[in-house]
């Protein structure tokens, strides 16, 4: 059948609430204008990838290259193998995992991790640029390199052949590299490895996926002969189960081919023929599986309903067509999961649904929640009635409009974007092309595409999918509790409740809110702009307007549909007294939940259905700050809720107090179960002194919150536009956003009797004090398996004299000590995972004058009865660095990767969506300039001064200059002063025949004290197995 809509593809007049005529931006020309196209549902999808050069080598090597200037003189490399965990024996298990760690440790030309340290010396540091995984059914090997030196690209290449066919596998190889697969291993088994271990074993019973965790067993990483692990890698790798991806900023895509040539051209294919790779089924089920897993560790309560089906593939339109039926289901039901959540007495604090890929053969709609304890039958219950109710009565015709403007939305802007993508986002495209046969059309014919179908997808067709949820398919429904409470009876008495109910068509439809059509009910009255400065050395403009605030912008052409910005006074939770900070320190969770823009939020995301425009707030120790990131064409809508923000008054409300209550008592709750809490709170004890700031929150605490003091703290925080300064970045036309800028930034209200806003010298300072002595303990916490993690801490003290130095010194030095711990603790003697050193420079007020105090800290895990061996390993080394300094090598290193991380933007938005970073840098370094000591009042100088800051230390930084820095920044010699905390299992008869031991990789930055986003803490517990079980990253 013909696909063609009626022409009727001219813009829209205005919708209430938007723009008026001369006012709208032109996000969607570009996207308006795309024709729409005539297919037939049977018409195939091209199945060679569109855009890139692609082929196979005489030896049965796939290649994917394209050229792709984003990241700027980067490339983003992978070699890929159809083989996973899957193919491994009982006595091989654990080995296609163990064979991606040699890979990195020694092949025919490198050995002793001599690629990790090459990679690094070329700027592609370990963990960031270059990794691996495996999966149940495939191992990933990535690299990201610069290519603006001759010959780069051809060694990274290079590196990936080498992992293809010249792994060396030898019986001193696997004993280096054992100790870091186990420590991998233990940090798998605390609760949440528990969890999904055990999920992922129920859900594929029956299947040889449920026997094959990529991680493999205990017992074979400490005792697989190295003859094992090599004739599984000569047996699996085979060139013809493999591709080789490049994407990157080259211009020339056949000199990349014939560098793929010349690299992998060369290696004849074995002897042997191609290894079949199995294709192992996992079987149907009609009757629905149960678990209720008792978990004393668990972060929360949670349910998981997980229903699977054949993976299937999109080869015809009418698939592409039915795959954005599928999100579309999902994304009107996860809609209405959320509103559910809001509401009074809910069945659970947070809920959502998705498709996922699992396996190869398999794909699984999963539904997860989290909700209180003893609740777990109640969110059960409410989660199969929904899904229930889309069967019986389908979505509204008002809810799909609203999804669908939400997808047209995203695609809109992938669309916009479409020449300024992620090379890595590119690569992973044609990696999946590869292994899972995914088409790739072209951002522009998809564009089309969906364009096309999307109006013409009806409720019934989204519906429908509801049947894929049903406890028929396959289903297997999952309880997690910290305590018994649900039992297997009760679940399934709730699955035959839902049946009968559905069955007798007694579930009522959906009813819908009211939605206001407008976000700011009267249009504010225009500031004006009372003084103006540019700043052309940064490209930026700076005005005060009248009623105080003053705004930085700077136009970029990054990535055309993103505006982004952040708003910061001095003054926050330091200036609280004891008596009123935990009510206060609660104001930011407990406004959002009631709704900081004069709307709930389950009424606020309807009202932005179909805009890109996200508005977050944060109440920090010294500053308030708001931020949002927004499409172009949806800046006005953004700066309306920043308006809305600012005039806002936030009462508290019985039923949004509750539920913030019930979401803080069962965080506490968690913590309390969790070992590493008893860590943590020692470290921040000892280290930062037993002041009331540092200090836990606990369940007394909350029993004293003032709900009316906490939301009156925050309408204080966000009320007076004087003490504000916002930055601005992103795809601005001046003519178009100055009026909205003093309209919703300027318009907002002068307070009247305004106190004078805070300076950085008035803030009160935290009651920060490291201690003079040496301390070394051992915290013991009751653990269902052993952990043990270890923190070592230095006091850091910055003198104001050199401060502008020796902030960039601190870097360095940060990235100095964590790459030679590393190369001790893990290359040298194989008994750690991964290090990190992290810093923190908060223990003073950010004040102009004074000493910036702080620490600078190692983290890791490790085997208990080495934890005090491998502090000394520490020690030492950091001794020895300041008695003999690092070497060249070490310091061209740190300076290489240090210059590729500040090229682009990556040194502080690492974790960031790649496809933001830059805009993202540019105003995290505006921010900076403004926040600095040096500033004042000239942004343009502060800025100046900050680059020649780092430019005079890049220069000067030598083996000597750094052995200084390091007497200088560290207490010399490094063992008269510091901390070690040492986080161990409580003694038990138990734990002492034990010897499989483990620790939690959360990272030391979890705060007590963080309650907001604790909901979906508690999901992420629980789904973390649809990810982490099936993939391994190392």
């Amino acid at each position: 059948m013909d696909l063609l809509p009626p022409p009727t593809d001219a813009p829209a007049g205005p919708a209430s609430g938007a723009p008026g005529p001369g006012r709208g931006l032109r996000r969607g020309v570009g996207f308006r204008s795309l024709k729409l196209v005539t297919v037939a549902m049977d018409e195939a999808l091209p199945a060679d990838p569109v855009g890139a050069a692609y082929g196979r080598l005489a030896n049965g090597l796939t290649y994917y290259v394209r050229s792709n200037p984003k990241p700027r003189m980067r490339a983003a490399l992978s070699l890929a193998v159809k083989v996973g965990s899957v193919v491994e024996e009982e006595e091989e298990r654990g080995v296609a995992h163990i064979v991606e760690h040699l890979a990195f440790s020694a092949t025919s030309r490198y050995t002793n991790h001599d690629i990790v340290k090459f990679l690094e010396s070329i700027g592609a540091e370990f963990g960031a640029c270059q990794n691996a995984l495996t999966s149940s059914d495939e191992t990933i090997y990535e690299l990201l390199v610069p290519v603006d030196k001759p010959g780069l690209l051809s060694q990274a290449i290079s590196v990936l052949a080498e992992f293809s066919s010249e792994v060396r596998v030898s019986a001193e190889d696997l004993d280096k590299e054992r100790g870091a697969v186990l420590e991998e291993y233990r940090g798998g088994r605390n609760a949440a490895g528990r969890m999904q271990d055990s999920h992922w074993t129920l859900l594929f019973e029956g299947s040889k996926y449920a026997e094959r965790l990529p991680i493999g067993t205990e017992k074979v990483i400490r005792t697989v002969t190295h003859e094992t692990v090599k004739r599984f890698y000569q047996t699996w790798y085979h060139l013809s189960n493999m591709a080789v991806f490049a994407v990157g900023d080259f211009p020339d895509t056949q000199a990349v081919v014939e560098l793929i040539k010349e690299h992998f051209g060369q290696k004849a294919p074995p002897s042997v023929p191609p290894p079949v790779i199995p294709e192992f089924t996992v079987p149907s089920h009609e009757q629905p599986r149960f678990s209720c897993f008792v978990e004393s560790e668990a972060a929360g309560s949670a349910v998981v309903i997980s229903c699977k089906m054949p993976a299937g593939g999109i080869k015809t339109v009418k698939d592409y067509r039915d795959s954005l039926a599928e999100s579309m289901f999902h994304c009107a039901l996860n809609q209405r999961l959320f509103k559910i959540s809001r509401r009074k007495d809910p069945p659970y604090f947070s809920c959502s649904s998705a498709a996922d890929a699992l396996v190869r053969p398999v794909k699984a709609y999963i539904m997860t929640s989290s909700c209180r304890e003893k609740g777990t039958v109640e969110a059960l219950e409410s989660m199969l009635l929904e899904v229930a109710r889309v069967r019986l009565h389908g979505f509204s015709d008002r809810e799909i409009s609203i999804v669908r403007a939400l997808m047209m939305s995203e695609m809109e802007s992938a669309y916009l974007e479409r020449d300024q993508m992620q090379s890595t986002s590119l690569r992973d495209e044609f990696l999946q092309h590869f292994l899972r046969e995914e088409p790739i059309v072209g951002i522009e014919y998809e564009a089309q595409l969906q364009k096309t179908l999307l109006p013409h997808i009806s409720s019934a067709e989204v519906a429908k999918f509801a049947e894929n949820f049903s406890t028929a398919s396959s289903c297997v429904i999952k309880v997690v509790e910290p305590r018994a409470h649900a039992s297997l009876e009760d679940l399934k008495a709730v699955v035959l409740k839902v049946n009968t109910l559905e069955k007798e068509k007694t579930i009522p439809p959906w009813d819908e809110e009211q939605i206001p059509e407008e976000i700011v009910a009267q249009t504010p009255e225009p500031g004006n702009i009372v003084d103006k400065v540019e700043h052309p050395g940064i490209g930026a403009t700076e005005m005060v307007l009248s009623n105080g605030m003053r705004v930085c912008y700077k136009c970029t052409d990054f990535l055309d549909d993103q505006v982004v910005f952040t708003g910061f006074a001095y003054g926050g939770l330091s200036e609280l007294s004891e008596a009123e900070y935990t009510s206060c320190s609660m104001g930011s969770t407990i406004a959002g939940e009631i709704g900081t823009f004069g709307y709930r939020p389950s009424v606020l995301m309807d009202m932005l259905a179909g805009k890109r425009a996200e508005v977050g707030t944060k109440v920090g120790a010294y500053m308030r700050t708001f931020s949002g990131d927004c499409s172009p064409s949806d800046l006005e809508t953004a700066l309306q809720l920043v308006y809305q923000l600012f005039t806002t008054n936030v009462e508290p409300r019985e039923e949004e107090v509750k539920i913030v209550m019930q979401m803080a008592e069962e965080a506490i709750y968690a913590q309390e179960r969790d070992p590493y809490t008893a860590f943590a709170n020692r470290v921040r004890e000892i280290n930062y002194g037993n002041s009331y700031f540092f200090k836990p929150i606990r369940i007394s605490d909350l029993k004293k919150v003032d709900p009316i003091r906490a939301c009156e703290y925050f309408n204080n925080c966000f009320k007076d536009p004087s003490a504000f300064t916002v930055v601005i970045v992103g795809k601005i036309d001046p003519a178009i956003s100055l009026p909205l800028i003093l309209q919703y930034l300027g318009g907002i209200p002068r307070v009247q009797d305004a106190v004078q806003p805070l300076s950085r010298d008035d803030l009160r300072g935290l009651p920060f004090k490291f201690p003079a002595t040496i301390i070394r303990e051992v915290v013991r916490s009751p653990m269902v398996e052993a952990q043990c993690f270890v923190q070592l801490a230095f006091p850091v003290v910055l003198k104001n004299t050199m401060m502008t130095e020796d902030i960039h010194y601190v870097g360095f030095l940060s990235k100095l000590l964590e790459t030679r711990i590393m190369q001790v603790l893990r290359f040298k003697y194989g008994q750690i995972y991964s290090v990190n050193v992290a810093v923190f420079l908060g223990g003073n007020k950010p004040s102009r004058t004074g000493d910036v105090r702080g620490d600078i800290s190692v983290n890791f895990s490790c085997d208990p009865d080495i934890s005090s061996k491998l502090v000394d390993f520490v020690l030492e080394e950091i001794s020895y660095l300041q008695a003999e300094g690092p070497s060249e090598e070490d310091v061209s290193t740190i300076l290489e990767i240090e210059q590729r991380a500040h090229e682009n933007g990556l040194q502080v938005y690492l974790f960031t969506s790649e496809k933001s970073q830059e805009n993202y840098f540019w105003l995290d370094r505006i921010l900076r300039s403004y926040q600095s000591r040096l500033f004042s009042g000239d942004i343009g100088s502060t800025f100046q001064f900050q680059e020649e800051g780092r430019a005079k230390v890049r220069e000067a930084l030598t083996p000597q200059t750094m052995q200084s820095a390091l007497q200088r920044v560290l207490p010399f010699p490094c063992r008269n002063q510091y901390t070690v905390v040492i986080l161990m299992p409580k003694s038990s008869c138990w734990a002492s025949m034990k010897s499989l031991l483990s620790w939690s990789p959360s990272g030391v930055s979890r705060d007590a004290k963080i309650l907001a986003g604790v909901a979906g803490a508690l999901v992420l517990a629980v789904s973390l197995w649809r990810y982490s079980r099936s993939a391994l990253r190392s």
